[in-house]
């Protein structure tokens, strides 16, 4: 592979921006990396990342993409004590009012901290030759002209020209709406979903069995449309337990310890209320509070004038209701699509970001479509509303249900929720047979 450019600038060291790094380190001669927060050198959480201390979900599909792009990886993480797990058998999911049947799905995942997660990534990237790591540096704007943007201004009155700028600024992705208008390039279409959610979450010191089954993961959704809660117990490294408690539409838990356990006592299944009363906590302090009013995506798959040398990636193009665990696969995949379209037309150009921009709505559609339309369950939700949802929702209900006691349905769900496969194998003529016919058996009836 080639080098197609001198110097690409990503504005953004988190776990998209990191991945987009390693991507374009193999395309341009020198890669930098900037970011306004002082970045640790242990595992810890920032500032710039206020959901960092929270539960983090890594589909299965984002694993294999890192292990590609990252050789050993994941052996690495496990090594520091990132847990793996088979998301069949280690599993509860409680939903729709009762667990999914486990059942080993040979599929493996790896659940730990996103700070472990990130500091483990930007140690890969930082030991990249051509791969420079700037933090406490923050961008005020882009240089361009005629179109092209040739650079980031940064603040205090320095300039760092690139050949291709790479937004990953996270959820703040819209300050480069300005930037992008004093270059004459319009801003994107952005629709937006409220769901108002809103989680809270502590550590606690983990022992075997601290689950029932020796299971390594709780997942809990109460039924909509009227119960909004959710919750949350990973396993993760330093032998702990993160634990969040949730939901939708102001169904948020409290920080402190005795409104913090009477959240979990109210689930409608015991084992999170159990962990919470039983489990030693890790610190003495309050829960830690995360709020998350609305889904975002900005169409610039629509723009019909892109400036060249410019692109966006994660949640600076759509940032996913957090419950649902997508956004750092979807950047990862985002990336890769980065890096493809880069080989094809072998310079950044407006042509080449317009067609990464396709690749990547393409890789957004499905879990932007999974998740909103989930949300669309509860009443409160307000925002373009799906045709067809309701209909939708009442099948994926009955899918649900069947994953009480059908092993073929729970796979068939776990290979759609970690993006193995399009939401249309729930569809096939055989699912459709054993959803329903299963679903009549579920418990929950």
């Amino acid at each position: 592979m080639g080098r197609i450019g001198g110097h690409a600038v990503v504005i953004g060291a988190s776990v998209g921006g990191l991945v987009a790094g390693k991507v374009l380190s193999d395309r341009f001669e020198q890669v930098t990396v900037v970011d306004r927060d002082t970045l640790p050198t242990a595992s810890e959480d920032r500032r710039g990342v206020p959901q960092s201390p929270h539960a983090h979900a890594l589909l299965i599909r984002g694993r294999m993409a890192l292990e590609k792009l990252f050789p050993g990886l994941f052996d690495e993480l496990v090594r520091g004590g990132a847990v793996p797990f088979d998301p069949g058998k280690d599993l509860l999911f409680h939903q729709m009012g009762a667990l999914r049947v486990r059942f080993p799905s040979g599929m493996l995942g790896t659940s730990l901290t996103r700070a472990f997660l990130e500091t483990t990534i930007r140690g890969r990237v930082a030991a990249l030759p051509n791969v420079r790591i700037n933090d406490q540096t923050s961008v005020d704007g882009l240089m361009g002209v005629n179109g092209r943007v040739t650079g980031v201004e940064l603040h205090g009155d320095e300039f760092l020209s690139a050949d291709l700028v790479v937004d990953a600024t996270g959820r703040s992705g819209t300050r480069s709406d300005p930037w992008l208008d004093r270059l004459g390039c319009p801003a994107p279409e952005i629709t937006t979903v409220k769901i108002d959610v809103g989680y809270t979450t502590r550590l606690f010191h983990r022992e075997p069995g601290d689950l029932p089954g020796g299971a390594l993961l709780y997942l809990c959704s109460a039924v909509p449309p009227y119960d909004k809660r959710a919750a949350a117990a990973f396993a993760v490294e330093g032998d702990r337990w993160v634990v969040t408690l949730g939901g939708w539409h102001r169904a948020h838990a409290p920080v402190d310890s005795t409104g913090y356990a009477e959240f979990a006592d109210g689930l409608p299944f015991p084992h999170l209320a159990d962990l919470v009363n039983t489990a030693k906590p890790v610190d003495d302090a309050d829960a830690r509070k995360f709020h998350y009013p609305m889904a975002r995506r900005r169409s610039f798959e629509k723009l019909r004038k892109l400036p060249a040398g410019y692109v966006a990636l994660g949640d600076a193009i759509c940032s996913f209701n957090p419950l649902y665990g997508q956004g750092m696969t979807v950047a990862t995949l985002e990336a890769i699509a980065l890096g493809r379209c880069l080989d094809h037309y072998g310079v950044a150009s407006a042509e080449m970001a317009g067609d990464y921009y396709r690749l990547a709505g393409k890789v957004i559609d499905v879990p932007w479509q999974m998740s909103t339309g989930s949300d669309f369950a509860y009443p409160e939700t307000a925002g373009p509303r799906p045709f067809g949802i309701d209909l939708l929702n009442r099948y994926v209900r009955q899918v649900m249900l069947a994953s009480h006691v059908s092993p073929a349905v729970h796979r068939a769900i776990l290979d759609v929720q970690h993006l193995m496969a399009p939401p249309s194998v729930l569809f096939r003529p055989r699912t459709v047979a054993r959803t329903l016919l299963a679903a009549r058996r579920s418990p929950a009836r």
